[in-house]
């Protein structure tokens, strides 16, 4: 078997990678870009891949990939008719980082619910040193206990964030992209209630023709004006200029985002206008990348290879 590794990186080297040299002939790229994919899997039996395009315009002359392992959840970066046809079979991995998923969505509420860089910048900028009493508290915050949460994309990791905005003592309701009804321990709103009844909006749904571009203007100008903003899920489920311009205006209080339409971020991004860190936080597409996560994620890659070289499966 010949199994080319096309983004080591992507990854990271904070761990050690199991040994997939055990099963065939490894060549490791570091970093791939988009146009050197169809050279670099040419002759691989197996490819593990991250974010590079599979599809007949990278795989047409590579006439031996039987297994495409996507070090991910994620797969719309696979065209699936094309593998079909091919015979090539694509897996994936779930529930590897639902945990530091969630971790990541109330790391960036909190840290905008409470106006956290406000106050550290007044410590560490030596207002404090001069305030007249011990303590100052005029950006004022709520608590979270007693808000409702609406989620989108009630899957493993919206169910687990629904069970810490529970325990935070919030109120859970859902939103349903396809409206498929099925028994919820939390109670389904249609779009426009769903809007206006939430303090705190996470998303956590995959991209598809239901949820792309589901947040625009109409929704945020739906929104509570101190409502805030979570996107987990996939960039292109929100209009960005919409929601720049929605924070720029107020209709919202806030916004966190770990995915965006373009990634890397491109410089004509609207969203960069915003620097104020009360109003809007981005993170470069970390939520899923705990340690102990991306172990998780590459030990199950190993396994399901070692299948597929044993079994054929």
């Amino acid at each position: 078997m010949k199994i080319v590794m096309l983004e080591r990186n992507n990854v990271g080297t904070d761990f050690e990678m199991p040994d997939f040299g055990a099963f065939g002939d490894l060549t490791v790229y570091e970093y791939t870009k988009p146009d050197e994919v169809a050279e670099r899997v040419k002759d691989a039996d197996i490819v593990i891949m991250n974010k590079m395009p599979m599809n007949e315009s990278t795989l047409k002359d590579a006439p031996n990939v039987k297994l495409i392992s996507v070090t991910a959840t994620g797969t719309d970066i696979i065209d699936h008719e094309y593998c079909k046809s091919r015979g090539i079979i694509v897996k994936n991995v779930k529930g590897y980082s639902t945990e530091t998923v969630v971790q990541h969505t109330f790391a960036t509420l909190f840290y905008l619910y409470e106006k956290l860089p406000f106050y550290d910048g007044y410590v560490k900028g030596g207002d404090y040193a001069k305030c007249p009493t011990f303590t100052f508290f005029e950006h004022y915050f709520t608590e979270l206990s007693g808000k409702t949460w609406g989620i989108v994309g009630l899957g493993e990791i919206g169910h687990r964030v629904a069970e810490v905005a529970k325990a935070f003592g919030c109120n859970v309701i859902y939103y349903s992209t396809t409206g498929v009804e099925r028994p919820e321990p939390y109670e389904k709103k249609e779009w426009k209630e769903f809007l206006q009844s939430a303090d705190i909006i996470s998303v956590h749904a995959p991209l598809n023709e239901n949820t792309r571009g589901l947040f625009d203007k109409e929704a945020f100008a739906a929104m509570k004006k101190t409502a805030y903003f979570i996107n987990m899920g996939r960039g292109p489920i929100v209009a960005e200029e919409d929601l720049a311009n929605a924070l720029e205006c107020g209709e919202i209080a806030g916004a966190a985002l770990d995915v965006l339409s373009k990634e890397p971020v491109l410089e004509s991004n609207p969203l960069l206008r915003i620097k104020d860190s009360e109003k809007l936080i981005i993170t470069p597409h970390i939520a899923w990348a705990s340690t102990e996560a991306r172990k998780r994620l590459m030990d199950e890659i190993y396994k399901g290879v070692g299948e597929f070289v044993r079994t054929g499966k």
